[in-house]
């Protein structure tokens, strides 16, 4: 479809954009330098469509509070991370997600979906039928808080007589439903692409070697050991064990970075196959390989990563369209 610089095509008939948002962890955060490049070349979003990390920035996008999450997530560093996660051992989830529940809910007045100033839907997982479930009614938290739930490290979310988990395991970016929410173009965000290839075993570094992510690997450490202590305060059988899995100072992979590396893994492969049959008009893929699953204290660095991926590659689509 050609797109003019008034928004009209040739025969003066006006599209409808829809923005498909992937999941993505702390790299969902680039979703915020993407709609920030998206706002600037002065295009107008009818529908969004979000799963996992996408669902969460789509949802607060979708209530005009981006502003907001922005500035929340610039003042992160580790402390604040992992203050954020809730251990609960030993439901069916490490995490209980309150936190990020709490968060959602501070920025989004809504309650419902239907109540978005922009149409809206988060993508989730039933993990007994393994169907895809498009959420774009109901309450606002739970659609996320189930679109968001990584299994094994989120307890899944109850609704409706089913368990969702999250949408990433069967559309990590949801190109499809923003077409079947009525979208006549779709820019899609991709932030799983260079997650494979080598890249998800970076090995922890032992005490006191630093790189120039120092002050992270510093906070990793921390942060897990923080992990560890909620796990044995909880005084739970087979919890010493677990801290242990937990150890950064294993030689092998740790216990959540073989969870998360194999979710990484099967969410790459379902995106590359999901984009090869329903491919989007625009397709934005920040390099965001380095990012780790909970680096959220980048989050200025992958917000920058995202605007000026997307500000080129929306530039490059008008200059395309135009032209063509």
């Amino acid at each position: 479809m050609m797109q003019f610089a008034d928004g009209k095509d040739s025969k003066g008939f006006v599209p409808k954009i829809g923005l498909a948002l992937g999941s993505g962890s702390a790299r969902g955060l680039a979703h915020i330098g993407v709609l920030r490049a998206v706002e600037e070349a002065g295009i107008e979003i009818d529908f969004i469509a979000g799963t996992s990390m996408g669902a969460l920035v789509g949802a607060v996008y979708a209530a005009g509070k981006l502003d907001e999450l922005e500035a929340v997530f610039q003042s992160f560093d580790w402390k604040k991370t992992v203050a954020f996660f809730d251990v609960v051992l030993p439901k069916s989830g490490l995490l209980d997600g309150a936190e990020v529940s709490d968060l959602v809910r501070e920025y989004v007045q809504s309650a419902r979906i239907e109540e978005l100033p922009k149409r809206f839907a988060a993508v989730a997982t039933d993990i007994v039928s393994g169907e895809e479930l498009t959420i774009a009614s109901g309450d606002v938290i739970d659609a996320v808080r189930a679109s968001i739930s990584v299994p094994g490290v989120f307890t899944p979310i109850r609704s409706n007589g089913r368990i969702l988990v999250d949408g990433g395991l069967v559309n990590p970016v949801p190109v499809s439903v923003a077409r079947a929410m009525g979208a006549d173009v779709v820019i899609a965000v991709d932030l799983n692409h260079e997650i494979v290839s080598g890249k998800n075993f970076k090995p922890v570094l032992p005490p006191g070697r630093l790189t120039e992510r120092g002050d992270w690997v510093e906070g990793y450490r921390q942060a897990i050991q923080w992990i560890k202590e909620r796990m044995l305060a909880h005084e739970i059988p087979g919890s010493a064990q677990l801290a242990r899995w937990a150890s950064v100072e294993e030689p092998a992979p740790n216990i959540f970075e073989v969870l998360l590396a194999s979710i990484n893994v099967m969410e790459t492969r379902i995106t590359q196959a999901r984009l090869e049959l329903e491919k989007p008009d625009i397709l934005i893929q920040p390099p965001l390989g380095h990012i780790r699953f909970l680096q959220f204290a980048r989050a200025e660095e992958i917000v920058e990563i995202g605007y000026r991926c997307a500000a080129e590659q929306l530039a490059r689509w008008a200059e395309t369209s135009t032209h063509g």
